[in-house]
């Protein structure tokens, strides 16, 4: 068994407010503090790669992550904004054969990924949510999905979240 983490980006600066290329816009101070608190909460995690969307949010979100374990941070057209069904989860199952994963992507991609693993009969416990910087912790067995659990986002206001 092999466990990958599907993250989604933290927090951004307000959309309708960014007048640049969405592709550029960057997290806020709270999301950087969510990205930040990454290394912490995934310390006991074995990582051997790392993903994200090409969109600076989602980097944003890894790099604390990536500096922490001396890891290249990849980026990849199947977790950006708007990709394709079934890429995302086409891309995780193909790095989980080398080893235990994170994948920072946005909220449709996820959304999606996890709409597909409940379609395809996968158990997944918790809340069916996707707020920013949550990660979907997801077990996979040979080339398949076997279960998964939502993990809330890292910190929330003054909360820590710790894996359990």
């Amino acid at each position: 068994m092999t466990v990958v983490y599907l993250i989604r980006h933290a927090k951004a600066k307000n959309r309708l407010k960014w007048s640049e290329p969405d592709y550029l816009r960057p997290l806020t101070r709270a999301g950087f503090e969510q990205a930040a608190a990454l290394p912490a909460l995934f310390e006991a995690q074995p990582f051997v790669r790392l993903f994200s969307s090409p969109y600076i949010r989602c980097v944003q979100t890894l790099e604390p992550l990536a500096e922490a374990r001396g890891l290249p941070l990849q980026t990849a057209d199947e977790l950006a904004e708007g990709a394709p069904i079934g890429v995302a989860l086409e891309l995780m199952l193909t790095a989980s054969t080398e080893g235990p994963a994170a994948f920072s992507t946005h909220a449709d991609v996820m959304m999606d990924s996890i709409e597909e693993l409940l379609a395809a009969g996968v158990p997944l416990e918790g809340p069916l949510e996707f707020r920013k910087a949550a990660t979907w912790i997801l077990e996979v067995r040979g080339r398949r999905f076997a279960a998964g659990r939502y993990l809330p986002p890292p910190v929330e206001g003054s909360t820590r979240v710790a894996v359990p």
